[in-house]
C-alpha cells in the first residue's frame, strides 16, 4: 500500500530536511519551515516524468538521434531580442523576475501584443484582473491582433493548460508562477511544492506541444527568485529585470540554454511603457557642451556591452567638525579606498564636503574597478579647480600601491570611445595595443597614478 510522504521545506530558499526545526540552516531565517504532503510513493519500477515530458525509452546512439535546430523569432522588442541571443526560441519556457514595480507586466504586456500578430497567444493573469489588462493596453496604446489574443484571470495550472490546448495557444504569458497552484501538490500558493510541481506541469506542456511560454516571478528580499531553486533548473532561460535610480531598468539574463548569459539590455520606463535603448551612452552622457570642473567621462562594461559614462564630482568646503562623503551610484568603499590612495602617493589633502554623482541613474557593483581613475580625476578637478576636456575618456583600475592595473576588454572599449567622438584616450599600460594608433584617437598608455598625474595636467 503506497503511503504519504511528508517534508519539511524551507518557504525562503526551499531547502528539505528529515524534521521540522526553528531556524534553517541553508538561509539562516527563523520560522520558515513547514511542512509539506508529496502524496504518495510510486513504486520502484515505476517511471517518473522528466521536466521535458515523458522519459523512458532505452538508450539510443548518438547517430540514432534526430537533431532538431532551435527556432528563434524576433520579438520586435530591440533590447529583449539582444539578451535573448537572437529572439525568443520557440518552444522555451522563460522566467522573468524583478523587484515589484520594476516593470515585468509592463514588458510582457507588450511583448504578447506583439507576438498575437504572429500566433495565437494567451494572457493568463492570477494577480490582477482582465479589466486592468485592457486598460494597459490601452494607456500604453499597443497594437495587438485582437482575434489572436486572449486574456484569462486563472490559478489553477489544470485550467490553464486546458485553454490552452483547447485554442491551440503558441505563446503564452503566466503572471505570476507564485499565484497558480497544481491538483498534483499539496500547500498554499507560492509554496515550495507547488511552485515547483506548477512550473514542471506548464513545462512539460509546452515541450510536448511546442508551445513558447513566460513566466513571471517574484522575487525575495535578497532580490532573488523566490521559491525553491528546481525552479530555475526546469526552465530554459532565466531574465532578471534590474531597477536603477530613475527610469532606467536593465534586463540580464542569468541562465539561457539557448545562448550566452553576459548580454545586458538597457530599457527606460517612460508613460508609454517600456523603450528599448539602442544607444544607452547617450543616456548616460550629460550631454552637456558646457565644460567644467569636476567631470569626467569612462567605459564600463555591462554585460558584453560597453556604455560610456560620465562621473561628476562636486568638492565644498565643510561647515562641520567633519567632511561629508556622499555619492549616488557609486561604493562607498571604493570611494574611501580611492581617497586614501590619493593622500598616500599623492599627498592630497581633502578636508572638504565631497559629493559624487553618475548621469543617468545607473549604479556600479563595488567589483567595477576600471572607473577608478576617472573618479579621481573627477575629485582632483573639482578640489583643484581645472577642467577636463569633454573629449577626454579615462579608465583603469587603481591598486594599493599606486599603480594602474590592466582592465579586460581593452581594445573594444577605447573602439566605443573614438565611435562616440573622443580624441584622447587614458588607458593602462597594459591594455596598449598597437590596433588602437589606427583609430584616430591619441592613445595615452600610463603605469602609475603619477605618470597619469603629470599627463593630465
Amino acid at each position: 500500500m503506497a503511503k504519504n510522504k511528508t517534508a519539511f521545506v524551507c518557504n525562503e530558499c526551499g531547502q528539505d530536511f528529515h524534521r521540522w526545526q526553528g531556524q534553517c540552516s541553508a538561509c539562516t531565517e527563523w520560522n520558515t519551515i513547514t511542512e509539506v504532503r508529496l502524496g504518495a510513493i510510486k513504486s520502484a519500477g515505476s517511471s517518473v516524468s522528466g521536466y521535458a515530458g515523458a522519459v523512458g525509452g532505452g538508450s539510443k546512439k548518438l547517430n540514432e538521434i534526430r537533431e532538431v535546430e532551435a527556432e528563434k523569432v524576433l520579438t520586435g522588442i530591440g533590447e529583449l531580442d539582444r539578451v535573448l541571443c537572437g529572439g525568443l526560441t520557440t518552444g522555451s519556457v522563460n522566467i522573468i523576475s524583478g523587484d515589484p514595480g520594476a516593470g515585468k507586466t509592463t514588458l510582457l504586456s507588450d511583448l504578447i501584443s506583439r507576438m498575437s500578430q504572429l500566433m495565437p497567444s494567451l494572457y493568463c493573469t492570477a494577480e490582477e484582473s482582465l479589466s486592468q489588462f485592457k486598460n494597459r493596453v490601452t494607456r500604453l496604446k499597443l497594437s495587438c491582433n485582437e482575434d489572436n489574443l486572449y486574456l484569462m484571470a486563472e490559478t489553477s495550472v489544470e485550467a490553464i493548460i486546458a485553454e490552452l490546448d483547447a485554442k491551440q495557444i503558441k505563446f503564452a504569458v503566466i503572471d505570476s508562477i507564485q499565484a497558480v497552484v497544481t491538483d498534483l501538490a499539496n500547500g498554499s500558493p507560492g509554496s515550495p511544492s507547488q511552485v515547483k510541481s506548477s512550473a514542471q506541469a506548464l513545462t512539460q506542456y509546452c515541450k510536448q506541444n511546442n508551445v513558447t511560454m513566460f513566466l513571471a516571478a517574484h522575487v525575495n528580499k535578497n532580490n532573488e527568485t523566490a521559491g525553491p531553486q528546481t525552479l530555475i533548473h526546469i526552465v530554459d532561460c532565466l531574465i532578471h529585470l534590474e531597477c536603477n535610480d530613475g527610469q532606467i531598468r536593465t534586463l540580464r539574463a542569468n541562465k539561457n540554454r539557448f545562448g550566452d548569459v553576459d548580454t545586458v539590455g538597457i530599457f527606460k520606463m517612460t508613460e508609454r511603457g517600456m523603450l528599448s535603448v539602442d544607444n544607452p551612452s547617450e543616456i548616460f552622457l550629460s550631454g552637456s557642451t558646457t565644460e567644467s570642473p569636476g567631470a569626467a567621462i569612462t567605459c564600463i562594461r555591462k554585460g558584453n556591452r560597453n556604455l560610456l559614462l560620465e562621473i561628476q564630482c562636486l568638492t565644498t568646503e565643510t561647515e562641520g567638525e567633519f567632511p561629508q562623503r556622499v555619492c549616488v551610484g557609486l561604493s562607498m568603499n571604493r570611494i574611501k579606498m580611492l581617497t586614501g590612495i590619493l593622500r598616500k602617493h599623492t599627498r592630497t589633502k581633502i578636508f572638504h564636503d565631497t559629493y559624487f554623482n553618475l548621469v543617468g541613474g545607473l549604479k556600479i557593483d563595488e567589483s567595477e574597478t576600471c572607473i577608478d581613475l576617472a573618479l579621481v580625476t573627477a575629485l582632483l578637478s573639482s578640489l583643484n579647480d581645472f577642467v577636463v576636456p569633454r573629449t577626454t575618456c579615462i579608465m583603469g583600475e587603481l591598486s594599493l600601491n599606486g599603480d594602474v592595473r590592466p582592465i579586460d576588454s581593452g581594445v573594444p572599449r577605447v573602439k566605443e570611445a573614438v565611435q562616440h567622438g573622443f580624441t584622447e584616450i587614458y588607458i593602462p599600460h597594459r591594455n596598449y595595443h598597437k590596433s588602437m594608433e589606427g583609430l584616430g584617437a591619441k592613445i595615452y598608455p600610463v603605469k602609475t597614478i603619477h605618470d597619469f598625474l603629470e599627463l593630465i595636467n
